[in-house]
């Protein structure tokens, strides 16, 4: 009998297939790896159902520290937004995912290892090309994607087979994350519909506006409102909850997938989209011209590797490198001020600020030039512009 471990999240596909795949004869073991998704309750939930459909074992596999440490630390290093929308919250899970389950797989000496993705999507490439990288010896198999399943035959499959559970098409479909919430629904397969308020798992409950500081240490996060934090996963939630309640942080991400189709979805990053952007108005304080732009083409292509499954690319190390390097002054507090759907970044306090300096104040004091040398500098400036429009000139072009 072959060991198959199976990503689980107690929904319908993986469900139907821990069903399946027993029935196929082989010995299937369930684990669900958690990036932060998941509280203590959830969990005892999903590995309930798990025990239900008869697998042989289940494991719950926590790498939400090692998803912080190894991404998002770096996303917020790179101030990554898709299309300067999407904070990639589910897409950058998926990885840490996947390498959490095939890892797993590898100790407990699986045959196999099997997800439920669909052939419609970007996960079934995440996970199959970490597998394949990781683990090229073990098998993957993905029976909903190869077997082209529609949802009532899963359902009856499972029914027929003795596990019966509450599998009521939700009118939206949410994925859950330390980075941010992923909303799904018939609005957001059409390109002029949004998500309407019910939508969004959090609801707004605040109206008064309020004031909220955030303070770095070398660009990551480590405190909320005068409050130390050295556990930056608790530092993450704690904005979360407090953007969340204005209802901070939606929008629809429209993008090109892995596999060349357009993708629209909705989401919710409170979290996310708060603390970039107060790290983005920190850094431009802090660093200068140059190591913004360039941190700026890093922070682009390190998002979109992240998001088309390239994280084990050894250049992901490299830009991870110049990413790091360049927070070593990104030292101060950031403060915003929160009301319903929207928020404002006020300034910020840092020992690291280069407007403070002793050559000049801009628009008011120079300290550090004089009248005469701003002439000459602009003189030398244009030469390459009066040369090119002398030559236009000379030759009838203008």
């Amino acid at each position: 009998m072959k060991k198959v471990l199976l990503a689980f999240s107690g929904g319908l596909d993986t469900s139907f297939c821990a069903m399946y795949l027993k029935e196929q004869g082989y010995e299937v073991h369930t684990a669900l790896a958690n990036t932060g998704g998941f509280d203590a309750e959830e969990l005892k939930v999903i590995e309930e159902k798990a025990k239900k459909l008869g697998v042989a074992s289940h494991a719950s596999l926590d790498v939400t520290k090692d998803y912080y440490n190894k991404s998002i630390k770096y996303m917020v290093f790179g101030n990554v937004l898709r299309n300067g929308t999407y904070p990639i919250s589910v897409s950058s899970e998926r990885i840490f995912q996947a390498i959490a389950i095939i890892e797993y797989a590898k100790k407990i000496g699986a045959d196999a290892v099997a997800h439920g993705s669909t052939g419609a999507g970007n996960d079934q490439v995440r996970f199959d090309l970490t597998f394949q990288i990781l683990a090229p010896e073990i098998e993957i198999i993905t029976p909903t994607r190869d077997m082209e399943l529609t949802r009532d035959y899963e359902i009856n499959y499972l029914k027929e087979h003795g596990y019966v559970a509450d599998f009521k098409k939700l009118e939206y479909s949410i994925n859950k994350g330390l980075w941010g919430t992923s909303v799904g629904g018939k609005e957001t397969l059409k390109s002029n519909e949004t998500l309407p308020e019910e939508a969004y798992p959090s609801q707004v409950t605040k109206k008064e506006e309020s004031q909220m500081t955030i303070d770095f240490v070398n660009g990551e996060i480590a405190g909320v409102n005068g409050k130390k934090y050295d556990d930056k996963i608790a530092a993450i939630n704690e904005v979360n909850r407090l953007g969340s309640e204005y209802g901070i942080g939606r929008d629809m991400h429209i993008g090109d997938t892995i596999i060349g189709i357009k993708g629209r979805v909705g989401f919710e990053a409170a979290g996310a989209i708060l603390i970039i952007n107060a790290h983005k108005m920190l850094e431009k304080h802090t660093l200068t011209k140059w190591q913004q732009y360039w941190k700026d083409q890093i922070g682009t292509w390190y998002g979109m590797f992240l998001h088309e499954a390239q994280y084990l690319e050894p250049v992901m190390r490299d830009m991870e490198a110049m990413l790091e390097s360049s927070q070593r002054n990104v030292t101060g507090r950031v403060i915003i001020n929160l009301r319903p759907y929207s928020y404002t970044l006020v300034g910020v306090e840092t020992d690291f600020d280069l407007m403070r300096s002793d050559f000049g104040e801009y628009g008011e004091v120079v300290k550090a030039w004089t009248a005469d040398d701003v002439k000459g500098f602009t003189k030398i400036l244009g030469n390459q512009m009066k040369i090119y429009h002398n030559v236009q000139k000379r030759n009838g072009k203008e």
